[in-house]
């Protein structure tokens, strides 16, 4: 597996270079997460960190490579977003138009 020295900017890592495992497309992964184990009966924290570019080359507007930034508000949740799923509708579980019954 390939790995890439990806530095770290805020939070508990800042300043750190860790190298991170590349996908198969060749890029890290968006979200790294850092688990902190509990000290003193306090709980356990998860640091969350998002990849973001690192910069881009003047000339030609290359990426120059990537940065995990860190994201105190922790790791976002996605729903998933089908192509048939139709915002308000009633595959997302909203409302139907007025005058139509479930088995029309």
């Amino acid at each position: 597996m390939r790995s890439e020295n990806t530095p770290f900017r805020g939070g508990p890592l800042d300043g750190h270079v860790l190298p991170i495992l590349l996908g198969p497309t060749g890029h890290p992964p968006k979200w790294y997460e850092v688990p902190v184990p509990a000290h003193d009966g306090r709980p356990p924290m998860l640091h969350a960190y998002r990849r973001e570019p690192a910069g881009h080359t003047k000339r030609l507007g290359i990426q120059r490579g990537w940065v995990y930034e860190y994201a105190p508000e922790g790791r976002e949740r996605r729903e998933l977003k089908w192509p048939w799923s139709k915002p308000g509708g009633a595959a997302s579980g909203g409302p139907r138009p007025t005058g139509t019954t479930p088995n029309e």
